[in-house]
């Protein structure tokens, strides 16, 4: 693992959580974007040494709102930037991690990403974040 590459927190309205994450604690907004296939609307934040991605759910049977449903608003998952996600989740299975995602998906910022279950994790969700390089022209 390279780092902790951002923290995931769910949240019923971005729009109204913004206020507090910009206003009172002084963060600035970098980006908003829907992730489609993900059920998500994402907004990330720079916290200063780090990055927090504001989760808002696009449909009401998504996981977000499923985990709103269940615990609140609140951390959702700890996201770990990684170089070679394929060889990341190899090593992890042979270490008995059960994945959520046998292989990556497409995340927030054309990302690459995979979940750890939180079962094999003491009860917390781990994403693993590959950050895709292009190529300068």
């Amino acid at each position: 693992m390279k780092k902790v590459d951002h923290i995931g927190i769910a949240v019923q309205s971005i729009d109204e959580s913004l206020a507090f994450y910009t206003n009172v604690l002084g963060f600035q907004c970098i980006g908003v974007e829907e992730v489609v296939s993900q059920q998500v609307k994402v907004a990330f934040l720079d916290a200063c040494n780090i990055k927090l991605e504001l989760l808002e759910s696009l449909d009401h049977n998504g996981p977000i709102a499923k985990f709103i449903e269940r615990r609140g608003e609140g951390i959702h998952h700890v996201a770990l930037g990684v170089d070679s996600i394929e060889k990341r989740i190899a090593e992890l299975k042979e270490k008995g991690i059960q994945m959520i995602d046998d292989t990556p998906r497409t995340g927030a910022a054309q990302t690459r990403i995979a979940f750890m279950h939180p079962r094999s994790a003491h009860g917390v969700l781990f994403e693993l974040s590959e950050k895709r390089h292009v190529e300068e022209k």
